[in-house]
């Protein structure tokens, strides 16, 4: 099959899985894979698809911003609403299953809206996810939310290339994970540490480094940046600059990490390996 025919039977078995729903809720982050349901949701089912974008300190301001223009823009029904994460002691503590308590609080505060309204939940998860580290999965089998694109067999690969066929801005957007993501498992998860880290990643954007992580280790004074591998020659040459950037924000230590970015990195500390993917 050639690639543009897969692109358009994916793109129409989308549609058709997410036409059996009479009305949904789409859990959207504003990123590559939530946006492509909530876009074709809105597509196929109008005003009674509604994107809804759960805001607190683990979601950085510039990704709030991005997920209200994406939907101003597509002329998505768009809502937020605020979930209580950092409430949660479990959350808090970070262990290994802290995604499990974050996808918690978000579907405590998406159920009581879908009851009302007869909706269903849509998750933005894809086929490449159930290999990761991804506790959150559990917490959404058990309230019985949806993934269409897991059950029409959409690759990350996939979702972005049907996203530049509709002309969707994010089918080239980079992985943007929680800010919580970035904090070592272990170390308590705290808004000052969040803000620690948005306000660094932030600093090293401005230097032109798009793709980065800031890794928060040692209760939040220890800073590891991570950079794309092809980027770690001229960041070498920032050295100054990012070391001032990082520190800014309120870290004691900048360590510049060797290996490069990879998603998942914190997944080391848990035995598990990290995704090698953008």
């Amino acid at each position: 099959m050639a690639a543009v025919d897969r692109v358009d039977e994916l793109l129409e078995a989308l549609r058709a899985r997410l036409r059996r729903e009479r009305r949904l809720l789409v859990a959207f982050s504003g990123g590559a894979d939530s946006a492509l349901v909530a876009a074709v949701a809105s597509e196929v089912l109008g005003p009674a698809a509604v994107a809804v974008t759960a805001v607190s300190a683990s979601l950085p301001r510039a990704e709030r911003l991005a997920a209200r223009e994406f939907a101003r823009r597509r002329r998505i029904a768009h809502v937020e609403v605020n979930t209580d994460e950092l409430d949660r002691p479990e959350y808090v503590a970070n262990a290994g299953d802290r995604c499990f308590h974050c996808k918690s609080a978000l579907l405590d505060a998406l159920v009581p809206l879908a009851e009302l309204s007869g909706a269903a939940i849509a998750l933005g998860t894809n086929i490449d996810d159930l290999g990761d580290h991804r506790p959150g999965q559990q917490a959404a089998a058990e309230r019985g939310a949806i993934a269409p694109m897991v059950d029409v067999g959409l690759t990350k690969d996939d979702v972005r290339r049907i996203s530049a066929r509709l002309g969707l801005s994010t089918a080239d957007k980079p992985a943007a994970a929680c800010l919580s993501s970035r904090v070592a498992y272990g170390d308590p998860v705290t808004a000052e540490v969040l803000a620690r880290i948005e306000t660094a990643e932030a600093a090293v954007h401005r230097l032109g480094f798009p793709v980065c992580r800031v890794r928060a280790h040692a209760h939040g004074t220890v800073a590891r940046l991570e950079l794309p591998v092809a980027e770690l020659d001229r960041a070498g040459a920032l050295r100054a600059e990012l070391d001032a950037a990082v520190r800014g924000a309120g870290f004691e230590f900048c360590a510049l990490d060797l290996q490069g970015f990879r998603t998942g990195r914190m997944n080391v500390l848990l035995g598990l390996p990290a995704v090698a993917r953008p």
